[in-house]
């Protein structure tokens, strides 16, 4: 590679360097050397391309000054660099909006990233059509594994209790002291499922019930596909802790409204009966995963999460520095899913093609599950708490993840604390601004949501960030990394039922419940995944200054204890549970 470097002038604060490309061939650490001369301080610099072709394009991943007397200035760019723009680096120290002495905050991103209303009632997108008008740094690749076990354990009750616990979606299932007036089971009901001197009453007490209720699937009318009318059901679900550790389904009604057409489904009923029950149930965990704790919860929090740093933040923030690594691919992999695995103007293809809930029923779904988002449920110790599941036995989503969390809140709080104190917080007015796009824009300045409408202290900055990078990285493995796992045999995790819920018992056939699961070519949802950096693997030097490097290293240690207590755990399980093992942890959004 051929390379002349030109100065174009100097300044005491600005220093442009011009980089002409004569030839692309591959990735080359870069030196060149500029005429002896006081330049005085400076804080940014900027690099133009000049190529011989119109779409040639050189990453960058970093600049390093050193002066005559060999003091170096790092300047992180870890981007692509175009022919059509120039790109502005500042030096790596990082400074928020009170340090005015030091620069005055540009936010380039800001005329660049707009927002975009798909839905009033949904959280907002970014203004782009395809990957293409993003910024060139984000790009990444994709990949694809097969599970016998799920084939041979589907239809048994353990099973389907299990994945309650530790499937795709541990997100549904709440303690139940009291049950809803909606779903009147009675204890001669389920008395057969449970302890012979116990009744229903005696384990709520005790802490033994728990409960899935489906409510914000109810009403939803089902897809047409093909010409044929698919439904889904809206329903609830019992459970039962027993004392061997085992979470089991006592009771079934698929339906909201408590009628003579609606039968409570049971264990004691036949094998036909209690199966299709249980069917139904598993795709209303399918409409829940896809749309709610997986679109909304991580895909599209993580595209405002995402929008609002760009916009509100410059890159010498340590903010921007401490979250770029986990909103990098955000924008990009969005985009994609809307151009490629979605057909526009819906948002996911597969619910307009291959699906029980269309694109009316999905955003019908979003809106519901946005009203209903809370900050608590998005900080998991809260969310286990307000859920009452600090008990249950073998939640392994539950055990691992707060432990994560933990670690990461070890992070944050190291790398905040050094920048900031509360009266720092509170003075920050680019920390504010940034925060108030969040709320407009991700949750809609709902007032009973409980998000934070400012901060003002350290530890209050430090919770948020930590529910942010949660969200982004073990929150998105937890509920995206299992879909060839426990979709892939098509029985355990319908995406439609061909026939309406069974309104009397006794009906159900081995023949009738194959009728009603989906068509081959219905199922036929590719499951790829795309390639993020590891968990706490920060390739980019965004950070000079030594304490965040220190507990970036901290961070990494931890992450790897925790790495080894999981693998040791699970040599004992029969199941393992692998998903916020943090080798399995991407750094970002990535599928």
């Amino acid at each position: 590679n051929l390379i002349e470097t030109q100065q174009l002038s100097s300044h005491s604060t600005w220093f442009y360097m011009l980089l002409s490309i004569i030839k692309k061939r591959r990735f080359r650490a870069i030196s060149f050397f500029v005429p002896s001369c006081d330049l005085g301080p400076f804080f940014l610099v900027q690099l133009e391309l000049k190529a011989l072709e119109v779409e040639d394009h050189w990453f960058c991943s970093k600049v390093i000054v050193t002066d005559p007397e060999g003091r170096q200035q790092l300047f992180p760019c870890y981007q692509w660099l175009s022919p059509k723009k120039k790109t502005i680096l500042r030096e790596a120290t990082g400074f928020h909006s009170k340090c005015k002495s030091i620069y005055n905050s540009v936010i380039v991103c800001a005329v660049s990233c707009r927002w975009s209303v798909y839905d009033s009632e949904i959280p907002h997108i970014v203004q782009v059509d395809s990957a293409s008008g993003l910024p060139y740094e984000t790009v990444s690749i994709l990949s694809m594994l097969f599970p016998e076990y799920i084939k041979k354990h589907w239809m048994t009750d353990t099973f389907f209790g299990y994945q309650f616990l530790n499937g795709l979606n541990p997100m549904m299932i709440k303690r139940c002291s009291k049950l809803p007036n909606n779903f009147p089971v009675t204890n001669d009901m389920v008395k057969s499922a449970l302890p012979k001197e116990s009744s229903l009453e005696k384990e709520m007490e005790k802490g033994n019930i728990f409960l899935c209720d489906y409510a914000r699937l109810g009403g939803i009318v089902g897809n047409v596909i093909d010409g044929i009318q698919q439904y889904l059901a809206a329903p609830l679900c019992l459970l039962f802790s027993n004392p061997q550790g085992k979470l089991l389904p006592i009771a079934i009604q698929l339906k909201q409204k408590p009628e003579a057409q609606n039968p409570i489904f049971l264990p004691t009923d036949s094998k036909h009966d209690w199966l299709l029950a249980k069917l139904f149930v598993r795709n209303a965990e399918f409409n829940e995963n896809a749309v709610n704790f997986h679109l909304l919860r991580t895909h599209l929090l993580a595209e405002v999460f995402t929008m609002a740093t760009l916009r509100a933040l410059p890159s010498v923030h340590p903010l921007f520095k401490l979250l770029f690594p986990h909103i990098r691919y955000t924008l990009q992999i969005n985009i994609m899913g809307r151009k490629l695995l979605i057909d526009l103007p819906s948002l996911y293809i597969f619910t307009t093609q291959n699906c029980a809930i269309g694109i009316k029923g999905m955003i019908t779904l979003m809106r519901r599950a946005t009203a209903s988002l809370t900050y608590s449920s998005l900080c998991l110790p809260d969310n286990i708490k307000e859920r009452g599941l600090e008990n249950i036995p073998h939640y392994y989503y539950r055990d691992d993840g707060l432990k994560l969390w933990n670690i990461i809140h070890k992070f944050v709080n190291g790398v905040v604390a050094h920048y900031y104190t509360d009266r720092d917080v509170q003075e920050d007015s680019e920390l504010q601004t940034w925060l108030t796009e969040i709320v407009e824009h991700g949750f809609l300045k709902n007032d009973n949501s409980g998000i934070p409408k400012s901060f003002h202290t350290v530890a209050e900055l430090v919770k948020f960030v930590t529910m942010l990078i949660f969200t982004v990285s073990a929150q998105h493995a937890a509920v995206n990394n299992g879909q060839f796992d426990f979709g892939a045999w098509m029985p355990n995790f319908p995406s439609t039922m061909k026939a309406p819920p069974p309104t009397t018992k006794g009906q159900a056939t081995a023949e009738s419940i194959l009728a009603a699961l989906p068509n081959v070519k219905h199922t036929l949802i590719q499951i790829i995944w795309q390639l993020s950096y590891p968990f706490g693997y920060y390739p980019e030097e965004l950070f000079v200054e030594a304490v965040p490097l220190q507990k970036m290293e901290q961070f990494r240690q931890d992450l790897k204890a925790l790495e080894g207590e999981i693998e040791a755990r699970n040599k004992n399980l029969e199941l393992p549970y692998d998903y916020l093992n943090p080798k399995n942890v991407a750094n970002s959004v990535d599928l």
